[in-house]
Parts: structure tokens; C-alpha cells; sequence
């Protein structure tokens, strides 16, 4: 049954996990990079992404015999070596593959459907309804889809400077994400 108020948390939730606006000088990095994205593409792969793991996430990784933290583990160094490539200005993700590589990985993962939003996305199938966590991915997705189209517009409103100070900034809070991320997990793990 569709309820409003399950809708409207559950996307709340998500859209600060997903941070997609908070991911916009990491998308504006990977651009000064030469690393080309497809926006409709991520959305979409991401869609796909979060909608399969939210059907079959425990079981896929059950077949892998990974566990959530494990996963979550694993997404976090993904995400602290951005950090890193962000904070100090280096290259780690080589700009070797295809041409749009990146939309798959940095843009969808981990930036879209991370670690952090596919485990929540698990917690919130089991506090919510699936019709209202369905609803509430969709939306965040539409969202994501018209930021990374417009990713333009936020650079040339931003400017040169702009963008500089905030990937540095955005730097040290996604490193303190990833962080974050990998203590609350590894304690799990051994705690």
C-alpha cells in the first residue's frame, strides 16, 4: 500500500546517502580529467543497480559468501582513494579504459549506488513497504539523472576557483565518509 510519509522518508534517507549534490565537484574532477560520462546511462545502470540489489543483494552476495560489512568495506576504500585523487591532486584511477568508462565506475560506483545505498537500501525494504521504497528510488533517481545532466551549468555558475575549493573541501568530507564507512564496519566484522 502507497503511503505518503514512508515515501517521503525513505527518500530522505536515500538522498543523503546518494549525495548526488555533494558529488558534483567529484563529477567536475572526473570531467577536468578527460573522463567522459554518459548522464541518462548512469542513471539508468544505477536504477538497475539498486532495484537488483534490493530484490537479490543478500542473496548475491551470499553467493560470493560476502557479507554487508565486508561490502561496505571494500566500497569504502573505493571511496577513500577519490579522497585522496581529490585532496592531493593525483591520479590513482587510471583514465585507461573506454572512452565513457567512468560512467560505470567512479560515477556509478561507488558515487550513485555505493556501498552506502545499496545497504540501505536493504534496511529500508525492511522497515518500509517495497511500493514505497521503489517509489522513493525512483525519485532520487530522476534527481540524479538532472544533476548529472546540468553538471555544466553548476561549473560555469561555479567558476575555476569555485570548483577548486570545493573539491577540496568535498575531498576531506569524502574521505571522512569513507572513514566512517570502514570503522563502522570493521567493528562489526571483529566486534
Amino acid at each position: 500500500m502507497i503511503k505518503f510519509r514512508e515515501i517521503v522518508s525513505a527518500f530522505m534517507v536515500l538522498f543523503a546517502v546518494i549525495d548526488i549534490t555533494g558529488s558534483i565537484p567529484i563529477i567536475l574532477d572526473m570531467k577536468a580529467k578527460g573522463r567522459k560520462f554518459k548522464p541518462f546511462m548512469a542513471a539508468i545502470i544505477s536504477t538497475a543497480l539498486i532495484f537488483l540489489f534490493l530484490f537479490v543483494g543478500e542473496a548475491i552476495l551470499g553467493l560470493f559468501s560476502v557479507d554487508i560489512s565486508s561490502f561496505a568495506i571494500a566500497g569504502s576504500l573505493v571511496i577513500f582513494v577519490l579522497a585522496v585523487e581529490m585532496i592531493f591532486g593525483i591520479e590513482i584511477f587510471k583514465n585507461d579504459g573506454p572512452p565513457d568508462a567512468s560512467t560505470i565506475v567512479p560515477l556509478v560506483f561507488p558515487l550513485i549506488a555505493g556501498t552506502g545505498t545499496l545497504t540501505t537500501v536493504l534496511s529500508l525494504r525492511a522497515e518500509y513497504s517495497l511500493i514505497n521504497v521503489s517509489i522513493s528510488i525512483l525519485l532520487n533517481m530522476i534527481i540524479v539523472f538532472v544533476v548529472l545532466r546540468h553538471v555544466d551549468w553548476v561549473e560555469k555558475l561555479l567558476g575555476k576557483g569555485g570548483i577548486y575549493i570545493l573539491r577540496k573541501f568535498f575531498g576531506i568530507i569524502l574521505l571522512a565518509i569513507s572513514v566512517k564507512l570502514f570503522v563502522s564496519n570493521i567493528s562489526v566484522l571483529f566486534g
